[in-house]
């Protein structure tokens, strides 16, 4: 075995393992930014040391066991610092060693689901919750969550450092609220879990056209949310929106990886199990109208469709009016825009996608390209492909555009 190796070793053992592992240090250590400082070291120690050692029999459980070795060995230096100062008088007598090896059991049970309540406090500004809780469980980038939000890497940055530190001060423990309390911060612990979910279904940047591990990790987080809040609508309807989606993984790439979009999958592939699950979980959702809850409508039109042809748009695209009106964005007026164009023709859809302004988003050129092409206007089509190819930063989907430009030319 090469040093590569167990390099390789330790970064994929770490994505996958990351989010478990602060969250199991945040709750040891009662700070965040801590857990995540500790949590680095521990990546630290593994690249180091399985270069040299190799990689070990259990790798993730090497992670979770030398970083809570760290985690107890800093909180017991801390208690004998405490301690000593006690005896000086320069501090209040210091309470007994904590048991770090007690039971920290609570009504869910789920250190993940936990720090995600924690990191969504109702003290931090929503755009903070949402960044610090992608940063710590998610193992998102700031780059990556700066794209799924539009905005810059900068001012991520900046929203998590002051999450942390906003934490650190107030000294928020790292624990879930009172279930009688849990409803103010559910809006933006569902909207943590689908960006989770969005970022592996459809990965900003990188090689990969999907991180299956992220989307695996929101759906168990989902799951356990729901079995948390049964009454609930907006949680059964992200769920469905997530099991839907989800049920497609296996026909959205080629035998080579290459991206395969909707209408030209393979819907034998897609997973019926998953397709009914997401079903049954909007039939509990059903008589509402969240944003959760029409998104997983919609994904159900096209699980319901035995083929491309039989999807009915028409019904997409009334649904995504509704959606545009209670939860507005560009992003949804451009996916209205190809249920419209689909429904009514490309040409009502183009002028639509010609009145939004998504700067730094490469699906708004790809739209445009694809509605271009079926008005017979080809170059124009061909030069918003290459638009396209240029903005993204994810390979497969950057052979996806090049691909379709080369074609029109």
């Amino acid at each position: 075995m090469t040093a590569a190796d167990p390099r390789r070793a330790v970064e994929t053992v770490w994505r996958m393992e990351s989010a478990r592992i602060v969250a199991a240090l945040a709750r040891l250590v009662g700070d965040v930014g801590l857990a995540e400082e500790i949590a680095q070291d521990t990546l630290v120690i593994a690249l180091e040391q399985w270069p040299a050692d190799g990689v070990p029999d259990h790798p993730a459980s090497w992670l979770m066991a030398t970083a809570k070795h760290r985690a107890i060995d800093l909180l017991r230096r801390q208690t004998r610092y405490r301690a000593k100062l006690a005896e000086l008088g320069r501090a209040t007598p210091v309470a007994a060693e904590p048991d770090l090896a007690a039971g920290l059991d609570d009504y869910v049970g789920d250190d993940l689901l936990r720090l995600i309540f924690t990191t969504c406090h109702p003290a931090l500004p929503t755009e903070a919750r949402v960044a610090l809780t992608l940063r710590l469980l998610g193992g998102l980038t700031t780059a990556e969550i700066a794209r799924a939000y539009l905005v810059s890497a900068a001012t991520v940055g900046q929203r998590i450092t002051r999450a942390k530190r906003t934490l650190a001060e107030l000294r928020v423990p790292i624990e879930l609220p009172p279930p009688g309390q849990a409803a103010e911060r559910l809006a933006s612990v569902l909207e943590v879990i689908y960006l989770i979910f969005n970022e592996g279904y459809a990965a900003t940047a990188g090689d990969d056209w999907m991180r299956p591990a992220l989307c695996g990790e929101a759906l168990r987080l989902g799951r356990i949310l729901a079995g948390l809040a049964p009454a609930e609508p907006e949680v059964h309807g992200l769920v469905a929106l997530m099991e839907l989606q989800a049920s497609r993984t296996a026909a959205r790439t080629d035998p080579d990886g290459n991206p395969v979009l909707l209408q030209d999958q393979d819907r034998g592939r897609w997973d019926r199990l998953l397709i009914r699950r997401g079903l049954a979980a909007l039939d509990r959702a059903a008589g509402t109208l969240g944003p959760y809850v029409l998104q997983a409508e919609i994904a159900a039109c096209h699980a319901r469709a035995a083929a491309a042809e039989d999807t009915d748009w028409v019904r997409v695209a009334a649904l995504y009016e509704v959606l545009a009106y209670v939860w507005p964005s560009p992003v949804v007026e451009l996916n209205r825009a190809v249920a419209v164009g689909n429904a009514y023709g490309p040409d009502r859809a183009l002028a639509i996608v010609d009145g939004l302004d998504l700067p730094a988003y490469a699906l708004l050129p790809a739209v445009r390209g694809d509605l271009l092409a079926r008005l017979g206007r080809t170059a124009e089509a061909r030069r918003e492909f290459e638009r396209a190819a240029a903005m993204t930063r994810n390979a497969a989907e950057r052979r996806l555009f090049s691909a379709r430009a080369a074609a029109l030319g």
